[in-house]
């Protein structure tokens, strides 16, 4: 009598959760994704026996994946030699489902969830050149309360979205809107101040102003972010302080922070953690309760 083949030895390994692994693993999908994910950071294809030696696998199990995967439509052969390449099919199926419209359909029960904890009026919005829109929205419950129009188009640089956006952006899209503001006519002056105040929002993590486009209206926003930091969209809350107000801005903008988590955890993002009290990120005294 023999002991048990390697071949089940490996299984039943593969089948026991490691520690801080989940309960209940799938072992031929975790295969086949080790093999897509090889294969993406390939400039070259890989032939099935370097498949295997690379992801320590047996040809065997190799064999069961790339057939399977390559039946699929996911990875395809080269014409010349037998070695495996991604397909476009993964691109395709990204390309299904946008982020932005990913966002979008998921934000409307976070936004409204958000504006009942609140009371206060929650908008999301994105940069489409050298001005935001905003794509959803919604409405304070309070009988008083900020209104915005879905579809508003602003200025990037004179809302607190549109700077939130920028402060999470690539230099080269930063630089990119910068000439577009100039060339739109804005004066070397006003631009640097605009400079000043997205690189302060990036080194704080949020905006907050007070005042900005309307007397009463506190803007606070945080960015959105995807799995590369960069920002898609912002989360801002025009906070209107009532006489009747029974939620502070501050504890306000805390159930603010964590709704802008949740979306960005949609995108794969993780939005850096600000210190609170939040105040204007060109000052150092906290913005009053």
């Amino acid at each position: 009598m023999g002991g048990p083949r390697k071949s089940d030895v490996a299984e039943r390994a593969e089948k026991t959760p490691k520690e801080g692994q989940a309960t209940y693993l799938a072992p031929a999908l975790e295969k086949g994704l080790d093999v897509l994910e090889l294969l993406a950071r390939q400039s070259e294809g890989l032939t099935q026996s370097q498949i295997a030696q690379q992801l320590s696998r047996s040809l065997q199990e190799v064999y069961r994946m790339v057939v399977s995967l390559e039946r699929r439509g996911y990875i395809r052969r080269g014409p010349q030699d037998e070695a495996f390449r991604l397909s476009m099919k993964l691109y395709d199926l990204a390309l299904a489902f946008p982020p932005i419209e990913m966002l979008t359909t998921a934000a409307t029960p976070i936004l409204l969830r958000l504006a009942a904890e609140t009371q206060q009026s929650i908008l999301l919005t994105v940069l489409e050149g050298a001005f935001i829109r905003t794509i959803a929205y919604a409405d304070s419950p309070a009988p008083l309360g900020f209104r915005v129009r879905l579809g508003t188009s602003s200025p990037a640089e004179h809302t607190a979205s549109g700077r939130v956006i920028l402060a999470f952006q690539s230099p080269t899209i930063r630089e990119w809107t910068f000439d577009a503001l100039a060339a739109n006519g804005i004066d070397r002056a006003e631009l640097r101040r605009v400079r000043q105040r997205i690189e302060a929002i990036a080194a704080r993590h949020y905006e907050l102003i007070a005042g900005e486009n309307i007397a009463g209206i506190t803007d606070v926003s945080f960015p959105i972010l995807d799995g590369r930091g960069q920002a898609l969209a912002a989360l801002t809350m025009p906070f209107l302080q009532s006489v009747r107000g029974r939620v502070p801005i501050q504890q306000a903008a805390v159930s603010q922070f964590k709704a802008a988590c949740e979306l960005s955890n949609i995108l794969g993002g993780a939005p850096p953690a600000p210190e609170f009290p939040l105040s204007d990120p060109l000052t150092s005294s906290p913005h009053p309760e």
